[in-house]
């Protein structure tokens, strides 16, 4: 006990065992609901639940131990929703091969590698647009939504005027689905820790009665083998240029959200010195991009770090032995995928729903007083809903704001490197999207 108080610097962050495992409890609480989500949207592309649910679980588990262990801070790590939903339904769900994808979020997490250990951070964050930076998060928030939505029964696809009407909203699965909803909004907006996770296990517990929820012979069962999901990645396919909105909508919303957590969370838990900097934030991005790059030999999503890391931290978790301790809960959580099964899709909905809506609170970042920057915004926004593809979104607002820039005469402003990429996605547009 000693070793690990004096490994985790117990004295340093005045803390102790009884603090940092309530924190990983809070943590996992609050996190536990991508145990059922992540799987279930993942499934919807044909890969099996259980399977899905081992990796999600095992690379949750393996890269928030190495964030804990490495960087001593309270942070925890998971496949964004995000990422998820473009990996399944954009990408495997539009055709693409199952190892491309792999190979795009490998690819996606290299150059996040090359970033942090070769410490561009900041260039990279003066070369991406800030209008695009933020509208990627809310395309793809309100990409998930419609996920959920459809999910729920409550959008439908109407065929024959080629638009998205209301389902039946009357009938018992959207009305439960309708409840789960409420009840997400209920316990966050309260903020009860775990609200997430209990609104889904009661909304779940409902469907049984209801015949939605179908109860498994057992609730314990060994964890399912990864073999159909591991190495199967190709890197060299994933390459193509027409696959290159995919890579930015995998790198931009990691990169950028992951900054965030570290300085939003780290600020919550005391870390940040008298310039608004976290000490040692290169470690932790580290960590963030090898994640992504491991995760996807096992052809897992983007992982990330996950803002639910603030629950443990208002909780007083202050070291990574709160991580430890939410890393060991989730492998535990191995053992539970028939009851990680039996939730219902319109049990996980909602939770896709409140989450994809949440992430338009981003919109507040842009500045609505300057053309180029609030108009390439709303273009990858709308444009990321109307094709229902968030690399279509982020090519053409690129190509939007390299144009303004131009014709502004304020091309100087920017990096040329942001005028390649813009004429790399004009070709993206000519031979693929056209088509």
């Amino acid at each position: 006990m000693e070793k690990i108080k004096a490994f985790f610097e117990f004295e340093k962050y005045q803390t102790n065992f009884k603090t940092e495992i309530i924190a990983g409890f809070t943590t996992f609480a609050t996190m536990a609901y991508i145990v059922a989500v992540v799987p279930g949207m993942l499934s919807k592309i044909g890969l099996p639940f259980g399977e899905a649910m081992t990796v999600t679980v095992i690379m949750t588990v393996i890269t928030t131990i190495a964030m804990a262990v490495y960087t001593n801070r309270p942070f925890v790590l998971g496949p964004g929703l995000g990422s998820v939903a473009i990996f399944s339904f954009t990408l495997v769900g539009g055709g693409v091969p199952l190892s491309i994808a792999a190979g795009i979020v490998f690819i996606s997490g290299v150059l996040f590698m090359l970033v942090s250990f070769l410490g561009v951070r900041d260039f990279i964050v003066r070369v991406i647009p800030h209008g695009v930076k933020v509208s990627v998060g809310v395309g793809i928030g309100l990409f998930i939504a419609l996920l959920g939505l459809k999910q729920a029964g409550v959008v439908v696809a109407n065929a024959s005027k080629n638009v998205l009407n209301f389902g039946d909203l009357t009938s018992t699965s959207a009305l439960l689905a309708f409840f789960g909803f409420f009840l997400v909004l209920f316990f966050t907006a309260r903020k009860i820790r775990g609200g997430i996770i209990l609104a889904i296990l009661i909304t779940t517990i409902i469907g049984i009665p209801l015949g939605i929820t179908h109860v498994p012979d057992s609730l314990i069962s060994m964890p399912q083998s990864i073999e159909d999901m591991a190495f199967s990645l190709d890197i060299l396919g994933a390459m193509d240029v027409k696959y290159l909105p995919f890579l930015l909508a995998f790198f931009i919303p990691d990169f950028f959200s992951t900054l965030g957590t570290l300085l939003g969370v780290g600020a919550q838990a005391g870390y940040l010195d008298e310039k608004g900097n976290l000490p040692g934030i290169e470690k932790n991005f580290h960590v963030d991009s090898a994640a992504t790059t491991f995760g996807a030999l096992f052809s897992c999503p983007v992982l990330t770090t996950y803002l639910e890391s603030s629950a443990g931290v208002e909780a007083g978790g202050k070291t990574g032995f709160t991580g430890i301790v939410t890393a060991a809960l989730f492998a535990l959580t191995l053992f539970l995928s028939p009851l990680a099964t039996m939730v219902p899709t319109v049990a996980t909905a909602p939770v896709l729903i409140y989450i994809g809506f949440s992430m338009m609170t981003s919109l507040r970042k842009i500045n609505y007083d300057d053309i180029t920057e609030y108009f390439p915004a709303f273009v990858c926004v709308a444009m990321t809903i109307f094709s229902f593809n968030s690399g279509n979104g982020i090519a053409a607002a690129l190509v939007v704001y390299a144009f303004l820039k131009l014709v502004l005469g304020r091309f100087k402003e920017d990096h040329w490197s942001v005028y390649v990429i813009a004429i790399a996605m004009i070709y993206y547009f000519k031979i693929v999207a056209g088509h």
